[in-house]
Parts: structure tokens; sequence; C-alpha cells
């Protein structure tokens, strides 16, 4: 099992206050997930922020889910097949606000509170998305974690840049999602037999899959345990059973 290693920052800031998912995002009121305005209002809460990262046409690391535009934008298409300079002008559905890269989010929340940073993978082996990532924070002073579903996009952050705070996030495996994966990635996946290549500090995992032995064999070895996505008080009293902290969104946790 991996042990912190002497340089990693104390994690105590991870585990410290609920985190809202996406930023503190209300479609009804006009505030849109993994906008600036989500971003601002997790802050004004005193909440961390779970934010995702996809890539564009020439690199750069984009704030948004979704590997298509059409669920939450005025615009079609994948993701990556356009520059920053074409998602800036497109508009949202629900918001007034513009496409923040990595960079724009860092400066607005300023180490305010913490950043918990998934890199959306295409699982296709691609290493540049982390790459940038850790390009673009290493200027970043306030406390932040990457994570992702995909082992080998948290191994590239191991490999580049071992003093990065990261983790895996998880569930079973069994959702219709992974079905493209071949059983074997789906097993390593499941069994978190990537441990030894992918070294997390922390998991974040599917709170209605819990417990699960693996799983609480890491928080037993000293490792926080985060849960997605809490979506009521009950669901927060069953998650923080066998988890560390929450992430959450549509109540106040």
């Amino acid at each position: 099992m991996m042990r912190f290693t002497p340089q990693m920052r104390d994690l105590s800031w991870l585990v410290a206050r609920p985190i809202a998912h996406r930023g503190l995002h209300d479609v009804k009121a006009g505030v849109l997930e993994n906008t600036e305005d989500a971003f601002a209002a997790a802050i004004a809460g005193d909440y961390a922020i779970e934010c995702d990262l996809q890539l564009t046409r020439e690199g750069e690391a984009v704030v948004f889910h979704d590997e298509t535009l059409q669920r939450v934008m005025e615009a079609q298409g994948l993701l990556k097949e356009y520059t920053v300079k074409q998602l800036k002008s497109f508009n949202y559905r629900v918001s007034k606000n513009r496409m923040q890269t990595l960079g724009e989010m860092l400066d607005q929340v300023d180490g305010k509170v913490p950043l918990v940073i998934e890199l959306k993978s295409h699982w296709d082996g691609d290493e540049s998305l982390a790459k940038r990532a850790l390009q673009v924070l290493e200027r970043y002073e306030g406390p932040y974690c990457i994570m992702s579903f995909d082992p080998d996009a948290v191994a590239a952050v191991a490999a580049y840049s071992p003093q990065t705070v990261r983790g895996i996030t998880a569930d079973r495996t069994v959702d219709s999602y992974y079905n493209g994966l071949s059983v074997d990635r789906r097993l390593e996946m499941r069994t978190f037999s990537h441990l030894n290549r992918t070294r997390p500090h922390f998991v974040s995992f599917y709170f209605r899959d819990l417990p699960f032995a693996p799983v609480q064999r890491i928080r037993a070895a000293g490792h926080p345990i985060i849960t997605w996505t809490i979506r009521s008080e009950e669901q927060a009293r069953m998650a923080r059973r066998y988890s560390d902290q929450i992430t959450f969104e549509g109540y106040s946790a």
C-alpha cells in the first residue's frame, strides 16, 4: 500500500469542508456548473471546488465537463475540435459567463478555497491534458489536487509531477459508461490493481457503492476518501459512514 512521501502536503485541507460539485451551481438561478459564477458562489460559501478539465484543439486546458458542447451550450460538436477563441464565442444556455481556461479559473479562485480538479479522459492513453494541467498549475500556490477516473491519467501525473496531490475517481465499474473498455481494464479499475503505478493519495468514490473492501483498505491505510455526488442530507449521512468528506450539489451542505 502506498504511503505519503515526506515532501507531500498534509491533506487536512481536502476534507475540511464539503466540496461543491462543479462549483456551487443552481440552474434555476442562472448559475451554471463549471462557470465563473458557480465558482464565485462556492468561494462565498467557503466550500472547496470540484471542477472538470477538457483539452481544446490547440492543446489548452479549459473548464468543462462533457466531451460535447450541446448539453449546456448553444453550440454542437466535440469540444476538442474547437479552439479557445471559438469556445469563448459560444453562449451557455443558462449563463452569461464565458468558458474559462484553467489559468483563468486559477486567477479567479486565487487560493481562497481548495480545488479538486478532475481530468476528463477519452481513454486513449493521451497524456496531453495531464501535462498541460500540470504546466498551468506549476505557478499556483493555493491548495489543489488532481484526479481522474482513468488510471493512465493519474499515472501520468505521478510520473511528471510526483509532488502533486492526486486521486482516483472511481466506482464499482458496473455502469454502461464503461462498456467501451476492455474487461481487463475494467477489472483493474474495480480491484484497484493500478495502485503501484498511480500511487494516489486519496480516492473519490461513488457513495452508493460503499462500503467496498478495496476502498476501505485504502482508508484504513490513512488515505482520505471523498464521495460523489451527494444531493441531500440523508445521502450525506450515508456517505459519511464510510468516507471523510462529501462532494455535493443541489442542496446546502
